[in-house]
């Protein structure tokens, strides 16, 4: 196997032709570990040394990527970790072509083991899909090096299984909530209010402003989450998304402003609940939010899509919603430190 290591941004523009085709056929094929996501991701929020480690067979085909990073922290312990861990990547993993696992983890661990390797004592791989093998494979390969290994669940990712109607899917929730929905969508129509999707280029970054000043009104905690990187991250990665048929910005406005918003990615005719935003000062009182995750529901079930995923967070309205949990996990590898010759 042939391995090599890159610590130039554009490599991801070296790979863009390949890195994809490799994400179809890997374990955990999500839009987080797609190239545009991963170099996005890096161009605003990256941070520390970059490398990204590539594993091709002797033919020249391309098996595997760990695309990492390393910083310090302020204790001075240098760690690696996936390149979009742990904020705003829902799920992250190796990538790597499912029958060639094992030969790809074992190369990963040579290579990060060797004493050319930058020297680091923690490997921080976060947001993994429990069903990923890296959560066996990768550990028990670490673990025979005698290595320090730590797993856990680092968060659940409510997820909802979409039935072939909307009826149905309302039978999916208890009684008291079904009554709920259905009288808060009579309630907004007595209003002036509509709900849409963005479908032109040329008003999407108007729409990610008013996306964002929604989602800043929502909480404090949202309003302090939404720093300059990120809305230049939110704006720059809806631009990239959009282009590739990715992105579904949706709104409901109320008596012609926008009232509420939700940011959802649509990959593998999965809807991805991004993140979301409304006004609860002029607007509350309609339940703005939760009208439009219910018309946003009731259009995935239209369009035929297999899963609302509401990805990582237990917010109560995930769950009022028919959300059931699934696990995402947290694998920490701690080496011991090496000790380096000094040079004369």
């Amino acid at each position: 196997m042939r391995i090599e290591c890159f610590s130039d941004p554009d490599i991801f523009t070296t790979l863009e032709s390949e890195w994809n085709t490799l994400l179809s056929r890997s374990i955990t094929d999500t839009i987080f570990l797609t190239n545009e996501w991963q170099r996005t991701w890096w161009k605003h929020l990256g941070s520390g040394e970059l490398y990204v480690l590539t594993f091709r067979d002797d033919a020249g085909t391309l098996l595997g990527i760990a695309p990492l990073f390393a910083e310090a922290t302020r204790t001075g312990t240098r760690t690696l970790a996936l390149v979009g861990c742990v904020e705003v990547s829902d799920y992250l993993d190796v990538i790597v072509a499912s029958e060639h696992a094992p030969r790809v983890y074992t190369a990963l661990l040579d290579t990060l083991l060797h004493a050319d390797f930058p020297e680091w004592e923690w490997l921080h791989l976060c947001n993994l899909p429990a069903a990923s093998p890296t959560c066996t494979q990768l550990k028990t390969l670490a673990e025979a090096r005698g290595l320090t290994v730590q797993q856990g669940v680092g968060d659940v990712a409510p997820l909802l299984e979409l039935p072939a109607t909307w009826e149905a899917y309302l039978e999916l929730l208890d009684k008291k909530q079904r009554h709920e929905i259905r009288r808060k969508l009579r309630r907004i129509e007595e209003v002036q209010a509509r709900w849409y999707t963005i479908d032109r280029a040329d008003i999407l970054e108007q729409a990610v402003s008013d996306f964002i000043d929604l989602h800043k009104k929502s909480r404090p905690d949202k309003n302090m989450f939404m720093d300059a990187r990120r809305r230049d991250f939110f704006q720059d990665l809806a631009r990239v998304l959009f282009a590739r048929g990715w992105l579904q910005l949706a709104f409901l406005d109320i008596h012609g402003a926008p009232a509420a918003a939700i940011m959802n990615f649509i990959y593998n005719n999965d809807v991805l609940v991004y993140n979301s935003g409304y006004d609860p000062v002029q607007y509350g009182a309609y339940s703005p939010g939760i009208v439009l995750f219910a018309r946003s529901i009731q259009d995935a079930i239209a369009a035929g899509r297999r899963r609302y995923d509401f990805l990582r967070g237990n917010e109560e309205y995930k769950y009022r919603l028919g959300a059931h949990d699934t696990l995402v996990m947290e694998l920490h590898i701690q080496r011991k430190k090496i000790a380096r010759r000094k040079k004369d």
